[in-house]
């Protein structure tokens, strides 16, 4: 008995429409997973990274199988791709909105970063000030390690105190020996020992 037997459902309709739709539901769904268990492996998040490949594997079996059962549809392939493609953006919307993980954010500023120091302590985030000398004359640069999530709030204020600060943000597996951070700011283990202000 086939699935257009036991779903009543029109053969054509089934191979066509139906199969082809699941196929793409599928792959946005294991691609999603993917996306997310490779953030988490590079957060070193083994175990969440581990369950998440298993329901990965999972659904892609459940894809390619029903790929294999219908070779000779165009419908089945352009499912595949576009729900793989689909898969992709969908996967780092999530992860976007998830804000996983710590981020260092670096800013040189040529103007006195008096006012963005201020809001740094003010949202008591721990940070290191130095003043260095580029091409066009000396310059201040600060350095900061922050959850993602108060990423956008930083950037404000860097765009708001140093409008022409140069600023740049990089991923951080691990940070020194303790948490990054908790509601009330850094762990004081992180900047141990490092000119910070």
């Amino acid at each position: 008995m086939n699935l257009s037997e036991i779903f009543d459902i029109d053969p054509e309709l089934l191979n066509y429409v139906v199969i082809p739709l699941l196929i793409f539901v599928a792959r946005v769904c294991d691609v999603s997973i993917n996306t997310l268990r490779i953030i988490f492996m590079l957060q070193s998040k083994k175990y969440v990274a581990t369950v998440m490949g298993f329901f990965e594997a999972a659904i892609w079996l459940m894809a390619i199988s029903q790929i294999f059962q219908n070779l000779g549809s165009w419908q089945t392939f352009l499912a595949y791709a576009g729900g793989y493609a689909s898969g992709i953006f969908v996967g780092m919307m999530i992860e976007e909105r998830l804000a996983i993980g710590n981020v260092v954010v670096r800013v040189i500023t040529a103007k006195p970063a008096d006012d963005l120091i201020g809001f740094f302590k003010d949202e008591n985030m721990r940070f290191t000030n130095l003043e260095a000398t580029s091409g066009d004359g000396p310059v201040n640069v600060l350095f900061t390690v922050i959850k993602r999530e108060k990423l956008p709030n930083t950037v404000s204020a860097i765009k708001k105190y140093n409008p022409q600060a140069l600023y740049t943000v990089e991923g951080v597996k691990k940070v020194s020996d303790g948490e990054v951070m908790d509601d009330k700011g850094f762990s004081r283990r992180i900047f141990r020992g490092v000119g910070s202000r």
